[in-house]
C-alpha cells in the first residue's frame, strides 16, 4: 500500500469516527446534519436499544407480531437516537472547556456548530423523547405512564450528571454508577415495562448488573485523564492512578456478572446461568490481553472485543427472568 493510499485510508478511518462520536476522529466538517449526529454519538445508542431488548425479553410477554415488532422499535429510538443523542449532545454543552483539552476535533470546541444550535438540538432531541414517549404509553394501553415517567427521569439523570451544581461525573463513583445504571437499568425498565409489569425484583436486580455497567464508564474515563487532572474532576484514574483504576474497572464487570449468574442459580434457571458464566470468560481474557497490559492505549481495542461477550450476557438474563416469570 502506497503512501498516499494510506492517508486516504486514514482520513476515511477518522471521519467514521468522527460521524460516530468516537476517539480519535477528524476535524473540518462543514456538513451542519454530520456534525449534529456527531454530537450525539451513535456509538453510544447501541447498548440502550439492547437494554430495551434485554427489558422485553424480561418480561416474558413479547410475542412476535407487527404491532410488538413496531412498539419495541419506538421504544428503542425513544432510548437510542432521541434520549442517548440527548444526553450526549448535554454533555458535550457542558463539557466544552474538558474536549478543548481531551478532544478539540469535537463540533463545539472546535467551532463547527454555534451554542444556540446546540441548545435547539438538545431541546428538540428532549422534547420528541418525551412527547414520543406519551404516545407509546397511549399505544400501550397504560393507565399509568410509565415509560413517560422513565423517560422524563432519565432525562433529570443525564441533566443532573453533565450539568452544575451537582455535576455527578465530577466524582467517580456517582458519575460512573449514573452512567452504568442509564445504560442498563433505564432502558431494560422501558423494554420491560413496555410489554409487562415493572416490578421491584427487575428494579433491584438490574440496579445490581448496572455496577458491571459502571465498570465500563471507567473504561471511557481513560482517555479524558489529562483534562480531568487539569479541571479537577475526580475521575477513578485520576483517584487512584491508571493501574488501580483497570483494576477496580475490570473488577466490577466481572464480580456483578457473576452476582447476577448466582442469583439466577438461585432461581434454578442453572442452564442460562451457566451460559452467562461462560460470556464472562472471554472478557477476562481481553482484559487480560489489552486492557490490563495498556488502558490509555487499548481503551478503544478493549471494548471492541468484549463488550460484546457483556451485552449477550445481558440477554440470557433477560430470557433466564422471563423464563422464570420473574
Amino acid at each position: 500500500m502506497t503512501n498516499q493510499e494510506t492517508k486516504t485510508e486514514e482520513n476515511s478511518t477518522a471521519k467514521t469516527r468522527q460521524l460516530l462520536g468516537m476517539k480519535g476522529a477528524a476535524s473540518g466538517e462543514t456538513n451542519i446534519w454530520k456534525i449534529r449526529l456527531q454530537l450525539m454519538k451513535p456509538i453510544t445508542w447501541i447498548p440502550l436499544i439492547w437494554g430495551v431488548v434485554c427489558g422485553a425479553a424480561s418480561s416474558g410477554n413479547y410475542g412476535w407480531n407487527l404491532e410488538s415488532v413496531l412498539q419495541s422499535a419506538t421504544c428503542m429510538l425513544i432510548a437510542g437516537p432521541l434520549m442517548a443523542g440527548y444526553t450526549q449532545t448535554l454533555n458535550d454543552f457542558y463539557d466544552k472547556e474538558i474536549d478543548a483539552i481531551n478532544e478539540p476535533y469535537r463540533p463545539i470546541p472546535s467551532g463547527a456548530i454555534s451554542i444556540p444550535q446546540v441548545v435547539t438540538q438538545i431541546l428538540v432531541l428532549l422534547l420528541s423523547g418525551v412527547g414520543i414517549s406519551y404516545l407509546l404509553d397511549l399505544w400501550a394501553g397504560h393507565e399509568f405512564p410509565m415509560i413517560t415517567i422513565l423517560c422524563l427521569f432519565g432525562a433529570f439523570l443525564a441533566y443532573i450528571y453533565s450539568a452544575p451544581p451537582l455535576k455527578l461525573k465530577q466524582n467517580g463513583w456517582l458519575g460512573n454508577y449514573a452512567l452504568g445504571s442509564s445504560y442498563i437499568a433505564l432502558p431494560w425498565w422501558t423494554g420491560h415495562a413496555l410489554f409487562g409489569e415493572l416490578n421491584l425484583t427487575i428494579v433491584i436486580l438490574t440496579l445490581f448488573y448496572s455496577f458491571a455497567g459502571l465498570g465500563i464508564a471507567v473504561v471511557n474515563d481513560f482517555k479524558s485523564v489529562e483534562g480531568d487532572e487539569e479541571l479537577g474532576l475526580k475521575s477513578l484514574p485520576v483517584m487512584f492512578g491508571i493501574g488501580t483504576a483497570a483494576w477496580i474497572c475490570v473488577l466490577m464487570i466481572d464480580i456483578f456478572q457473576a452476582g447476577v449468574a448466582a442469583y439466577l442459580i438461585s432461581i434454578q434457571e442453572n442452564l442460562y446461568a451457566v451460559i452467562l458464566l461462560l460470556m464472562v470468560i472471554p472478557q477476562i481474557t481481553f482484559q487480560d490481553m489489552y486492557f490490563l497490559r495498556n488502558p490509555l492505549e487499548n481503551d478503544v481495542k478493549y471494548q471492541a472485543s468484549a463488550q460484546p461477550f457483556l451485552v449477550l450476557g445481558m440477554l440470557i438474563t433477560g430470557l433466564a427472568l422471563g423464563h422464570a416469570g420473574v
